[in-house]
């Protein structure tokens, strides 16, 4: 992921400086790869379907037991994944069995797998990062595992591999790394990011890509660009995409992010909507585990508790579950499996609670295999996708006290194919516990136009409050534009807070702390009243 000084310098992409007509496309000679590969500007599988990307990033390296990542991911719609590993140089190495173990566990779900090593982030900044060069024996080594396996895997080379410190000395490395590994016989599409934390906001990998790209003799080289707070105009994000698409250089959003942090909010829904229409692949980041959680799709690797972030991304405008096509290698793509899967049984409710309820329901069949289910919250004419699982079975959380719910349940296959509703089931929502609590409210720092809090939250009772949901009003027109610790929900000057799952609990005379990135204007006055659960909490 890619952390940007360059934000704080108010630098931007200047497109004039390298127009498109700069760059004079031709396809190098040579031969196509076995599988996966580059034609006219465009990544294809082995039989010439186009293939676009939509996934997200899993840092399989720093949790290497969370496998069963992949299946979720899979089961949410995704066609593909970027997978951390390490080659030894910063972090331990990821050894032959295990890489092997994880292209077994994508092709078992379906997923056209990217691999990445990841020590070199921020070569030439970060003293502790590896070289391309480095990187490159790494895969070298991996030869025996990686060969033929072309038809599923594409080797991204190292993860932002410079830092801000002269990112002109990007280009020859990358070179050098590419043809390293040609000359070494791998045949598979290979992946290169950029300078810059990833972000070329100086337009290095943009003025070089064409050389780059000539210097492998396959042709069959795919440009990774990461798009955080750097891209947060819509001119930015169509600016350098369209440059690399009207070139005929293939393109692809690597990683993105789309909370504000603290250098500027990024354009995730121009990002989107921009690959769709130029049917580029993206890659979110990313699955799980950050040490920034505001970046975690899935709370704790769990599918059925998605952040905002990740309900975006899988379940929003252009995200995965509207626009993901299985790669026809697996048999998706067309390849005849229209059969939707058996509508699910109707679902029964148990363990209701003031902000929750357990659902259960008949599994589903299928003539290839039922890939997941969706939750939908049904409200007049309007459905809204609240939960989704692998099992037959989902927990609704964030919800109100003492409210009526109706609810319902899709099943799909790994093809894209969605059954008919079920019948729907009425659930009304539990009285809300008269809590004991106090409240405490700070702001961290100010800048112009923003601000960082922090909202303490205090169990003042002698019993431990399991789920919670904390209310305010804001005085001075604030709005919150990401938050760590909980998820907020804001209407006007009211805000709704439910927690994140290491949050949830607040032990007897215990407390949590949640904090946020704010959006102010000229006063910044803080809240004067709290409800946790609907009881007012004293102000501390």
């Amino acid at each position: 992921m890619a952390r940007l000084a360059a934000a704080l310098l108010g630098l931007v992409l200047l497109g004039a400086l390298w127009p498109a007509a700069a760059y004079a496309q031709a396809e190098p000679s040579g031969a196509e790869a076995t599988g996966l590969h580059i034609s006219n500007g465009r990544l294809l599988e082995g039989n010439g379907n186009d293939f676009v990307m939509r996934g997200v990033n899993h840092a399989h390296t720093w949790y290497p037991n969370e496998t069963q990542s992949l299946s979720d991911i899979k089961a949410l719609g995704a066609n593909a994944v970027r997978v951390v590993l390490a080659d030894g140089h910063r972090w331990t190495a990821n050894s032959a069995a295990d890489v092997g173990n994880v292209v077994s566990q994508c092709k078992a779900n379906r997923l056209i797998c990217v691999l990445e090593v990841h020590d070199t982030t921020g070569y030439g900044e970060e003293a502790a990062a590896g070289t391309l060069d480095q990187a490159a024996d790494y895969w070298i080594g991996l030869k025996d595992v990686l060969a033929g396996q072309e038809n599923y895997i594409i080797i991204n080379i190292g993860n932002e591999p410079w830092g801000n410190t002269n990112p002109e000395g990007w280009t020859a490395p990358t070179i050098a790394a590419i043809k390293k590994l040609r000359t070494a016989g791998f045949e598979h599409t290979i992946m290169v990011d950029a300078p810059n934390w990833g972000q070329d906001w100086q337009g290095v990998m943009r003025a070089n890509a064409q050389s780059v790209y000539n210097a492998d003799t396959t042709g069959n080289l795919i440009f990774s660009i990461h798009m955080y707070s750097v891209f947060d105009t819509a001119a930015e994000i169509t600016d350098y995409l369209n440059a690399f698409v009207n070139a005929k250089l293939p393109i692809l959003i690597g990683e993105f992010g789309g909370p504000a942090d603290q250098w500027g909010d990024p354009d995730e829904d121009t990002m989107m909507a921009t690959a769709e229409r130029l049917d580029l692949g993206y890659l979110a980041w990313s699955w799980s585990g950050n040490t920034d959680p505001v970046l975690d799709l899935a709370i704790d690797f769990d599918p059925d508790n998605l952040s905002s972030w990740g309900q975006r991304i899988f379940n929003g405008t252009n995200g995965i579950a509207q626009t993901a096509k299985e790669a026809t290698v697996y048999g998706g793509g067309g390849s005849g499996d229209t059969t939707a899967p058996t509508t699910p049984g109707t679902p029964t409710a148990s363990a209701v609670t003031a902000t929750s309820a357990a659902l259960t329901w008949t599994a589903s069949t299928d003539n290839v295999g039922v890939a997941g289910y969706d939750v939908v919250r049904i409200s007049g004419g309007t459905e809204t996708k609240v939960a989704a699982s692998t099992t037959n079975s989902a927990t609704v959380t964030g919800l109100s006290a003492e409210t009526a719910y109706t609810f319902a349940v899709y099943a799909r296959d790994a093809a894209g194919n969605r059954s008919a509703r079920s019948a729907t089931v009425n659930v009304t929502t539990g009285k809300a516990p008269v809590l004991n609590c106090s409240v405490g409210y700070r702001i961290v720092g100010e800048w112009p136009g923003g601000f960082q809090g922090e909202i303490t939250i205090r169990n003042t009772g002698t019993t431990a409050i399991n789920g919670w949901t904390l209310g305010f009003s804001f005085a001075g027109g604030q709005t919150i534009s990401s938050m760590w610790g909980g998820t907020p929900t804001q209407s006007g000057a009211n805000v709704s807070v439910t927690p994140a799952s290491y949050t949830s609990t607040i032990a007897a005379a215990g407390s949590v702390t949640v904090g946020f990135i704010g959006v102010k204007s000229t006063t910044n006055a803080a809240p004067t009243a709290f409800t946790l659960n609907g009881s007012t909490c004293v102000t501390s």
